[in-house]
């Protein structure tokens, strides 16, 4: 796999376009300067933590004692709760309420950029063709900088769509991640279980 085939790879694993409506919800209560510094500061975030994992995430795995699948059904299980939050908003808002009133490093940098499903794909990544590493780590680059401008950008979206058309956005979102993460959870007991893919 060439570089540029990995960071497109990696780049659909983050799904920047299906974040948009959360980060949105999320972050809306703050004013727009302090977004942007939220922002930044939970992508850089979930930068490291994704070059943690791709440079030692077996380690650590191995340390723990813990599978793949664990991380699988854990991401899923957060990544529920969230979707149905979206799907059936609190008047708090998505996340309840925040102390002083934003968001650190849960949801945002983790899980919704450095999610479970990139996190497998970039231990997977390392631990397959470990003399590789730097390659890896170039595609994961590039494909955390254009997700970042498109998360960086997505304040637009609210002046050009308006609050009703977000709003739908979000609901839809927040089914599809619910649809993602059963699926999630189904893969983690799947493989845990070693249960083929295809029954």
């Amino acid at each position: 796999m060439s570089v540029l085939s990995a960071a497109v790879l990696l780049f659909l694993i983050l799904d920047p376009l299906g974040n948009i409506p959360v980060f949105l919800s999320v972050l809306k209560p703050l004013p727009r300067r302090r977004q942007i510094v939220v922002l930044v500061r939970e992508l850089l975030i979930a930068l490291v933590v994704l070059l943690l994992f791709l440079w030692g995430g077996r380690y650590a795995l191995e340390l723990m004692h813990l599978r793949q699948e664990s991380v699988s059904i854990a991401g899923g299980i957060v990544l529920f709760l969230i979707g149905i939050r979206m799907i059936f908003p609190r008047p708090e808002g998505l996340m309840g309420e925040i102390p002083d009133g934003e968001p650190f490093i849960v949801p945002l940098a983790i899980p919704l950029v450095a999610g479970p499903s990139c996190m497998a794909a970039l231990m997977l990544m390392g631990s397959s063709e470990p003399e590789r590493l730097t390659d890896w780590s170039l595609a994961l680059l590039l494909a955390w900088g254009a997700t970042s401008l498109i998360l960086l950008s997505a304040p637009l979206l609210y002046k050009l769509l308006g609050g009703r058309a977000l709003t739908a956005l979000e609901r839809l979102m927040g089914m599809l991640l619910v649809a993602i993460s059963v699926q999630m959870v189904l893969d983690g007991l799947g493989s845990y279980l070693h249960i083929p893919s295809d029954v």
